[in-house]
């Protein structure tokens, strides 16, 4: 089992959410990247490194758990290493299809300094990273916030979102499933809810739905 962290964070951000897997008899593996640091193809190389060297997992299947770049760094991972056997994925808050954030904001001196030559390519277009990558070639689950805490995401964003990524975005072609928790962009990964709801995917290939009413 693979957890990799978002944009600005660290496996720090992502521990939380390791040490509940562990306590359920997962084997984890929570890795570090540069995300500010370096283009996409660099960034795929540094999860390779963690991946085979640091967690030692040379052969698959491998589980993966992802938070918001996370996602689409795997995604690229997984183009880069068709070979790579994955086993379940559990993507929490993915721009899969862009952010309209970096369409705002993406080409500014301020962005790209503060947040890196990768988070420039997680735009809405045709040709951005996100969605020059296909559909999932993996089995996969998304979880997506309906909760903002930035007052000015209505305004950039399609409603609802999480501050950050719109729900509609979140969604990949290819996905076993898919559900909205009333969290944010950060809230996401450590929201009890949330956690259950990994533990299911991960166990069944499947959420738990709350049931139709009769």
């Amino acid at each position: 089992m693979v957890l990799v962290h978002g944009l600005l964070r660290s496996s720090r951000a992502m521990e939380p959410l390791a040490m509940t897997l562990r306590q359920a008899g997962y084997s984890v593996c929570n890795v570090d990247y540069p995300s500010t640091e370096g283009e996409p193809d660099a960034l795929v190389a540094d999860l390779d490194h963690e991946v085979r060297d640091r967690c030692g997992f040379r052969e698959g299947p491998i589980d993966f758990v992802t938070h918001s770049l996370g996602g689409i760094l795997l995604r690229a991972y997984a183009a880069a290493q068709p070979a790579l056997e994955f086993g379940r994925v559990v993507m929490l808050a993915p721009p899969n299809r862009g952010s309209e954030w970096v369409d705002a904001l993406g080409k500014t001196w301020l962005f790209r300094a503060l947040l890196g030559p990768t988070a420039e390519r997680l735009g809405t277009a045709n040709d951005s990273l996100p969605n020059s990558l296909g559909p999932a070639p993996f089995e996969v689950g998304v979880i997506a916030g309906t909760r903002s805490a930035n007052p000015f995401s209505d305004n950039v964003i399609p409603v609802p979102n999480d501050g950050t990524v719109a729900v509609e975005r979140t969604t990949l072609d290819g996905m076993a499933d898919f559900l909205t928790v009333p969290e944010t962009h950060i809230s996401i990964k450590r929201a009890p809810e949330v956690t259950e709801q990994v533990l299911h995917f991960l166990r069944y290939g499947s959420f738990l739905h709350d049931a139709p009413s009769t």
